[in-house]
């Protein structure tokens, strides 16, 4: 296909305000990327949208398989995944169980904006 670029799962984006750390989820607009190095405001870093990542979570929590994950970017001292929907953005489901406590999780990313 003429058109076609490349399959997306990892790009390129500008550092926002606050700059980037590697593996700790952002949201760049209405887009969340997991970004694979860290990079200061301004300067260009590459970014996983889609795929499966290791990302911090609420601790407190144990995830089954496929339960709809979210992006707590409020959470203190750094962001966190959750399964509480109120407030936080969608971004894709867990792909492994994770214990209660434990204090990371797989999520299988789904690269949609909302």
């Amino acid at each position: 296909m003429k058109t076609y670029a490349h399959p997306g799962e990892a790009m390129t984006y500008t550092t926002p305000a606050g700059d980037v750390v590697a593996g700790t989820g952002v949201l760049i607009g209405a887009l969340f990327v997991v970004p694979t190095v860290s990079a200061e405001e301004g300067d260009p870093f590459t970014g996983q949208v889609e795929g499966v990542v290791e990302h911090a979570k609420v601790s407190a929590q144990a995830w089954t398989e496929g339960v709809k994950i979210y992006f707590d970017a409020d959470a203190s001292p750094a962001p966190v995944m959750t399964t509480t929907s109120g407030g936080n953005t969608l971004v894709g489901v867990a792909a492994k169980v994770a214990a209660n406590p434990s204090s990371t999780g797989f999520v299988r990313l789904d690269g949609a904006a909302r």
